[in-house]
This record gives structure tokens, C-alpha cells and sequence, in this order.
């Protein structure tokens, strides 16, 4: 019962044989008369029916066609194929009818049902008499709403559309068609099979597809008409009698909204089944059959494939290169596709890819001409007019335009067709069949078929079932990580020179470790010129030793179950390592030799030297990369020859392409050693041990440049706004920031900290979270932040969030709006005993993580003061007045100072803005 609609599109007026003069007929109650256009009038319903009657009295029969609005566009997860499915139930009877087929047949109809995207139609023509006029009306109203959809007869008819679907599968072609538009659709249904998927076919429950039939069968969305000879009035009342009892649901109609987004570069689809022909298709997205262009595409289609004049035709066929050429544009409800072919032996699948392609988008260079259109549109008008001289035909035709969105589409189509010059077809030739808009299909015949079956999902249930499992994971000890009881813990130390240690034994899960180690290296003076170099150091110590190489080191560490991770910056190596307490000193000896033998392989250079520089082109155009790299460089203004330059992204490349692998090993010959660093473990270790397994490694290590901590200072920030284009992306970047010339021992920075936290600090739970994400739906993230130096008095108040770029100057008022409120009103004693319970708590909750925790002891370290710092500050954040929070806001974060940097396709948001809801 799946047939695929016929292309024909209108062109002509019908002409009306006959037609009663119903309009001083008084209409049935709740009925209003609608658009009389050519000869076809509708007519509207209280519950929402739509009908359109078509009198014709030059043949003696009539045509009953019932549109349901709902094919595989509507269906979800689970259910594709429903609609097509519940096609065959309402044949298996209902109450009035209990055998539909039996009574068609006894009524001499010739009928049938198709789906389709986006309808599915019920029809049946029968010798025109008022007793068969009834019949075909009661029939649709009793089925639209009361088919039995019985479980028995839905296991039965299983098999019956399973073997439907099993025929589509026979064909090659049918079936690279559906893979060339499920290629083309990522989102929308479109490019699911309206047959649906077999498992779905034969699994859904009787009770999904009652509810899915309940959902869609419903007189508000259906539309029925009658064509033949038959009586206006009489039909009306006919209609009224058998419909307009019927309710309309109190829940509204489902409507779709998936939009399918531009395809933004080409695709290819492979399909390799038994055969012998090949065939190669293309497939461009057009726009719907109620969009202007339509029509112009549709001759465009004719142009490409007409045989035999056309262009493929000729290209293809007339050189031998092909068999046969095809082609279709699809009139649908929402944007859809024109898809050409050709059928060719296999040998010559490439060479006909390649011509089919060149005709398709070479059009630009090879305009179309009028007579070519006119010869499309001449077929046309023939093809309509011969379909309208069928009253049946035409019943079922309207199925397709109502389908498309109003069954009037059917004359507005014929109006802009025959309006279409060669102008326009070459327009939308060049505006659609372009590469990034393309998806290609291949079917490529094999002698054999080429499938890998994947299992099925066992039965989990059944192979865990009294699965008892191995020794349990070692359990730590408990550990409340209070400032005091961390204090009470850590021991410190030195070791190989001018490395100080603090380490922290507590029995951890699993008897894991964490560790890291700080080694400081250079001076400003030193390491100009450097910096890129310096940068490198780290990851190259682990592409190579005198005794490993990178995949050796790889693997041991694997074995070991640990992990090494180096990361270096202009001035300071830092390691993170995680082991455990039985591998501790086989997973040092491997960072020693790393540390103490690097060979610094030119191959991993070159890999890695590329890595970075594809990286950084990456953010050459994303709008994240350019406003945070802009803002930085306004927050800390530096001439470029100084270490703490912020480059442009363009720079950085720069940079980073001029850096040689003889560069990195003088930073690491030169500079670096243990004088100066900081050593920090927290977990299950043998401190003693792990003290002298790394004093061995770093003792004697002295650099030749002496090391001096480089100076860094906040400088004023000059307020302003700056917009940078980055054009097709589709989320824009908003940051803003000043800089704070304060550490974190700055009496001010305790009510900072909590102040931010509130404005918008705290993740979906604050000022800004709750304006511009919660309240305005601006947003999906966010944020502000404080971050200040240990030592340096450097840091900086910063605001992040992103946002379509159309929205972005919303963003903008909001965020100064909530700024604002923020420093003139404060926060209220509540919103702060909120605000300090959060952060207070989510301190605690990042101390309890021992990687954190060993971070944070090294920080110390290097600070030169006692973890009891922390409960110090904690004890000023508890203490905190709104008063307090008020004054450090007015006081460090003006408004007026405030750098603003815009990134976004914002000349694309002002010319396409987002669409509006769809109806």
C-alpha cells in the first residue's frame, strides 16, 4: 500500500463540467463556507474537518480521499513506520465496517492508502450513486477515529509490512535513495524511511500505536474531499451526519519544529550490495513546495534529466558513459531535496561521478537557456491538464499540496511555474547546487554480499546474576581536610638544594598518590626571546631519554597504572604525577630519567611543533580564542619583546613556527635545575622513602642562569568595547574584565571573593545566572570570576558568557544592568549567608580531593606561609557584612573601567536573524 506520490505539479485551471448553486443552499449547523477557487469549493467543520468538494458529472463515478495529516515527519523515537503502519490497521476494520476490505469491494471501489512524509491518504472511487457517496464518507469517519487496531492483528500484519519493506530492500537503487537522504538530514525525519526501521516494525507495542493513532487521527487534522458527480448539498449533509459528531480532542495538536541547519560541506555515502549496474546519486537541499523557489527547481530538475534533452542526458547517456539518467525534486511541507543520477556499468562509476558533478555545478559557466526551460514547462502544463481532466486524479492529488501545507498550493504553484524564466532557474541552480550543499551516493555492485552482523544486546540481567567480583578496592582512611588538620599533618622539608617539600601520609582508595613538582627556572633578563622555547620544555621531556623512548616511557607508565603529565610556561616546570603506594619509586625513577636525560628527538619536535600551530590557526577564527586572547592583552598591556607579552593569535603562530628544537634544549641546558621549586605529595606513601628516591634525582642539578621570580603588576585598565567578526559562527563569545592590583593576602580580596560569588560565581544560582540565563533565556553559560596572585599584586575581575551573536547586545545590557544593581544596592544579609555557606563549602568539597590539595600545599610553599593561611581567610569570609561585600565592589570594580570584547558572525545575526517559532 506505499506508493511514492506523483510529481506532477499543477498548472491549468480545472474546468467545472458541473456544478450545483449551493451558495443560498443554508449549510449544515456549524459548518462556514470557504475559498471557491476554479471550480472547488471548501468547507470548514466545528471540530476542525477541512473539506473540499470537486463536482464533476462528466464521468458517472465519485471519489472519496481522506488526508491525514501525520506521515514519518511525525513520528519519534521508537516509532518509525508507525504511520505507515497504522495505514494497514485501519483496514482491518472498525465498528460499522468490521471487514473494510469486504465492504469496499461490495461497493465496486477501486481504493487504496498511502504514506508519506508528511500525510497519509485513504481513497476509494466507486460508481457515483448516493448509496456509495454514503458509504465512502461513513467509512472515512468511522476509521478516522474507531479502528480497532487490535494486538492480533497487528502481529499479522507484522509480516505483511516486514515483507513490504523487504521488497524496498530488493532494489539498489530504492535503497541508496534512502541512504543519500539520511545522509543529507542529520536532525529533521526527512531522512528517515516512511517505511519505517525493521526492528520498530516489529516490535512496537500495541499500546504505542494506539496512542500515536490517538494522537494524529482526529477531525482537526484531516481533510477530506469528495470529487466525481455528486450532489453539493447532499454531500454536506452527508459529511455533517457522519463527521460532525466527531470531537475534537482537548489536547492541541502536535506540531513539528525540527529545522534541518545548513549543510556546511559535502558528503558521501557508500552502499555495496549485490548487483551489477552502479549507479551514482546526488542529492541538494532545496526549499520547501510552498517557498517562491520551488518551482524554478522543479524545472531545474527537468532541465538536468529530460530525455532527451537534457543536460545529464546528454552528458551521460548520448556519450555511452551511462544508461539511463534520473532525477526528482521533492514538494514537501519543510525544506527538502532535488536529487539527480545515473546508472552506469561499475568501471565507469568514478568518470560519471566526476561529469554528472561538473554539468550539476558547473552551470554558472553554462547558463540555461529559455528554450530549455520552456520545454519543462510546456510538459508541465500537459502533464497537469491531463491530470485535471481527472477528477479522481486530482481528489488524490490535493493529498500532496495539503500535505505541503494547503491544498491551494496547488494553484499558487501553477501561477509562480508558469512565471519561471530562465533567469530564475539559473539562479537557484547557483544558489543550491553548490558543493557545500551536496550529498553524493554510490551504489557500488558486489558478487557477494558485504555485511558485518552485529549482535544483539544480551541479556544483561542474566550475565550478572550472582556475579561475585574480586578482592575489594582498598579503602582510605577518614580524613576531614580542614585547614587545622592538614596543618597538623604535612611535614616539611628540603631537598637537593632548593626544593621545599611538605607531604601528607593518609591511607587514600585504592593506595593512590598524588604528587607534584614545581621547579622554577630563569629570570626576565634570561628568558626573552625564550619564552616559546620555554613553553616546549615540558612536553618535550616526555617524547625521549637517552635509555627510553616516548612509547616506551608510554607503556611503563601504563604497566605502573600511573600517570605524568608535564606542563612548563615562561619561568616554572610543573609535573602532576598520580601512582600508587607499591609504584612510587619505579614511576620517580622514570620522571628522573625524564628529568635528568631528555633527548629532545627532532621528529617530536616537528610533530609537536605542529600540533601547536594547527591549534592556534584553530583559534584564528573561533570567537572564544580571539575575545579572551583580546581581553588578556587589554587587562596586561606589554611591549612584544617582554616575557609576559600576550601575542596575538596571529603572533603566536608567528612564534611558534620560528621556535628550533636547539632553542628548547639551551633553555633546558642553560636554566633549568633544583634551586629553586617545590615538592608537594598527598596520599599513601613512605615519605622517607620518596624524599631520598627524589633527592637523589634533583641534588646536584645546578642551572647555569640563576633563577629570579619575575615581577608582575596590575596596571589600570581603560575601559571600552571591542567587536570582532567572526564570520559563519554561530555562538558569539561576550567577555569583559579590569584588572585588580591586589594578591590574595589584600584585605579587600575576602569580600571580593564572596561578592563575586553572588553576582556570578556561584554555577545556575546567581546574579547573572538568574538574569541573563534564568530570566531573559539569553544563555546557556554565564559567569563571572576573581582571580589574584599568591604573591604578585596582579589578578582581575572578569565576566564570560555566550550567546547568539543576534543576542549578544542583550547580554550586554543585562550584565552591566546586574553589575550596577550589584555595587549601588549590595546584597541583601540573606543573599550573602547564601553566598558565604556555598563558597565556603565548595572550598571544603575541592580540599577533599588530594590532587587539589597536594596543588594547593605547593602554593604554599612557594608563598612561604602555613596551610593556616586558609582557615584564616575562611574565618574572614565567615565574618563578611553586606556592607563590606558593597564597598570592595565600589571600590575595585568600576563600571567605567570595564574592557568589553564582543566575537561573533554578528554581520550575518543583523542580516539572518533567528527564526521566529515555527507554526
Amino acid at each position: 500500500m506505499f506508493l511514492t506520490p506523483s510529481r506532477i505539479l499543477p498548472a491549468i485551471a480545472f474546468v467545472v463540467l458541473l456544478c450545483e448553486p449551493v451558495q443560498a443552499q443554508k449549510l449544515p449547523d456549524g459548518v462556514t463556507k470557504g475559498d471557491s477557487i476554479e471550480g472547488m469549493t471548501e468547507y470548514r467543520f466545528a471540530n476542525g474537518l477541512r473539506v473540499v468538494l470537486i463536482p464533476d458529472a462528466s464521468q458517472p463515478k465519485v471519489t472519496v480521499n481522506m488526508t491525514i495529516f501525520c506521515g514519518s515527519r511525525h513520528e519519534g523515537y521508537g516509532e518509525t513506520g508507525m504511520a505507515h503502519l497504522l495505514e494497514h490497521m485501519v483496514f482491518k476494520g472498525c465498528p460499522k465496517f468490521p471487514d473494510v476490505p469486504k465492504a469496499l469491494r461490495d461497493h465496486g471501489a477501486s481504493f487504496n492508502g498511502t504514506t508519506w512524509v508528511d500525510r497519509t491518504n485513504y481513497y476509494e472511487t466507486m460508481p457515483a450513486s448516493d448509496d456509495n457517496l454514503e458509504f465512502g464518507i461513513e467509512l472515512e469517519a468511522d476509521r478516522l477515529t474507531r479502528s480497532f487496531l487490535k494486538r492480533e492483528d497487528l502481529m499479522s500484519e507484522f509480516t505483511v509490512v516486514r515483507n513490504e519493506f523487504e521488497s524496498g530492500e530488493n532494489s539498489p537503487m530504492r535503497v541508496l535513495l534512502q541512504r543519500l537522504t539520511s545522509t543529507a538530514y542529520e536532525w529533521h525525519n526527512y531522512g528517515k524511511s516512511t517505511i519505517g526501521n525493521k526492528a520498530d516494525i516489529e516490535r512496537v507495542p500495541i499500546e504505542n500505536l494506539e496512542a500515536f493513532y490517538r494522537k494524529y487521527y482526529r477531525p482537526d487534522n484531516a481533510m477530506l474531499v469528495v470529487a466525481g458527480k455528486f450532489s453539493e448539498p447532499k454531500a454536506l449533509e452527508l459529511i455533517a451526519k457522519h463527521f460532525g459528531s466527531l470531537k475534537k480532542p482537548a489536547d492541541p495538536l502536535p506540531k513539528t519544529y525540527t529545522e534541518e541547519p545548513a549543510q556546511d560541506g559535502e558528503r558521501l555515502v557508500t552502499l555495496r550490495r549485490v548487483g551489477t549496474v552502479a549507479t551514482i546519486g546526488a542529492a541538494y537541499h532545496i526549499p520547501a513546495a510552498s517557498h517562491a523557489d520551488f518551482p524554478a527547481c522543479y524545472v531545474l530538475e527537468g532541465v538536468l534529466t529530460n530525455q532527451p534533452s537534457g543536460r545529464l542526458y546528454k552528458a551521460l547517456v548520448e556519450t555511452k558513459k551511462a544508461s539511463s539518467v534520473f532525477g526528482m525534486s521533492f514538494a514537501w511541507h519543510d525544506p527538502g531535496l532535488l536529487v539527480v543520477g545515473a546508472e552506469t556499468a561499475p568501471a565507469n562509476t568514478d568518470a560519471v561521478r566526476d561529469i554528472l558533478l561538473k554539468v550539476l555545478e558547473g552551470l554558472p559557466e553554462s547558463p540555461i537557456a529559455e528554450d530549455e526551460v520552456d520545454r519543462i514547462k510546456q510538459q508541465f502544463k500537459k502533464d497537469r491538464e491531463q491530470l485535471v481532466a481527472s477528477s479522481q486524479r486530482l481528489a488524490i492529488e490535493l493529498s500532496e499540496w495539503a500535505g505541503a501545507g494547503d491544498w491551494r498550493l496547488f494553484f499558487l504553484n501553477r501561477d509562480r511555474m508558469e512565471a519561471v524564466k530562465a533567469a530564475d532557474v539559473n539562479r537557484v541552480a547557483g544558489k543550491y547546487l553548490v558543493r557545500s550543499n551536496r550529498t553524493v551516493g554510490i551504489y557500488v555492485p558486489t558478487k557477494a554480499a558485504e555485511r558485518t552482523e552485529v549482535p544483539a544486546s544480551p541479556d544483561v540481567s542474566g550475565l550478572v546474576k550472582g556475579y561475585k567480583g574480586r578482592e575489594a578496592v582498598a579503602s582510605g582512611e577518614e580524613f576531614n581536610p580542614t585547614p587545622e588538620n592538614v596543618e597538623a599533618r604535612v611535614v616539611r622539608g628540603s631537598i637537593g638544594g632548593g626544593v621545599k617539600t611538605a607531604l601528607l601520609e593518609k591511607k587514600t582508595r585504592g593506595n593512590t598518590v598524588n604528587l607534584t613538582l614545581s621547579l622554577r627556572f630563569g629570570n626576565e633578563d634570561a628568558l626573552k626571546g625564550k619564552v616559546e622555547a620555554a613553553e616546549f620544555l615540558g612536553s618535550m621531556l616526555m617524547r625521549g631519554t637517552k635509555t627510553r623512548t616516548r612509547q616506551q616511557i608510554q607503556d611503563e607508565l601504563d604497566k605502573l597504572g600511573a600517570q605524568v603529565t608535564p606542563v612548563s610556561t615562561a619561568g616554572v616546570l610543573n609535573i602532576r604525577i598520580q601512582a600508587k603506594r607499591d609504584t612510587i619509586a619505579a614511576v620517580l625513577e622514570i620522571v628522573g630519567d625524564v628529568l635528568r636525560n631528555p633527548t629532545f628527538p627532532e621528529t617530536e619536535f616537528d610533530t609537536l611543533k605542529r600540533e601547536k600551530i594547527d591549534q592556534s590557526e584553530k583559534g584564528s577564527t573561533e570567537p572564544q580564542t580571539l575575545a579572551l586572547t583580546a581581553l588578556r592583552r587589554k587587562l596586561d598591556p606589554r611591549a612584544p619583546d617582554d616575557v609576559l607579552y600576550t601575542p596575538t593569535v596571529a603572533e603566536a603562530v608567528a612564534r611558534t613556527k620560528a621556535v628550533t628544537v636547539k632553542e628548547v634544549r639551551d633553555v633546558y641546558d642553560s636554566m633549568l635545575g633544583s634551586g629553586a621549586g617545590e615538592f608537594a605529595a598527598v596520599g599513601e606513601l613512605d615519605s622517607a622513602a620518596t624524599l631520598k628516591h627524589l633527592d637523589g634525582i634533583l641534588k646536584g642539578w645546578n642551572a647555569k642562569v640563576p633563577y629570579r621570580r619575575i615581577e608582575r603588576k596590575a596596571t589600570a585598565t581603560v575601559g571600552g568595547t571591542e567587536v570582532i567578526q567572526t564570520p559563519d559562527k554561530a555562538n558569539a563569545v561576550y567577555v569583559a574584565g579590569l584588572a585588580l592590583p591586589m594578591n590574595d593576602s589584600d584585605p579587600d580580596y575576602a569580600a571580593l571573593i564572596i561578592g563575586n560569588y553572588a553576582l556570578g560565581g556561584s554555577p545556575l544560582s546567581s546574579r547573572l545566572s538568574n538574569r541573563v540565563r534564568g530570566k531573559d533565556g539569553l544563555s546557556y553559560g554565564v559567569m563571572s570570576m576573581v582571580q589574584v596572585d599568591t604573591i604578585n599584586k596582579q589578578g582581575a575581575f572578569l565576566t564570560f558568557a555566550i550567546a547568539n551573536p543576534v543576542n549578544v547586545p542583550k547580554v550586554d545590557v543585562a550584565i552591566a544592568e546586574e553589575i550596577k544593581l550589584f555595587i549601588d544596592k549590595g546584597t541583601s544579609a540573606d543573599e550573602l549567608e547564601g553566598a558565604k555557606n556555598g563558597y565556603l563549602q565548595s572550598r571544603r568539597v575541592a580540599r577533599s580531593n588530594d590532587a587539589t590539595l597536594a596543588g594547593q600545599l605547593s602554593t604554599a610553599l612557594h608563598a612561604g606561609r602555613p596551610f593556616t593561611f586558609e582557615s584564616e581567610l575562611e574565618k574572614r569570609l565567615a565574618a563578611l557584612q553586606p556592607g563590606d561585600v558593597q564597598k570592595a565592589f565600589e571600590k575595585h570594580v568600576p563600571q567605567k573601567n570595564l574592557a568589553i570584547i564582543q566575537a561573533g558572525d554578528f554581520k550575518k545575526a543583523q542580516k539572518d536573524p533567528p527564526s521566529p517559532e515555527k507554526k
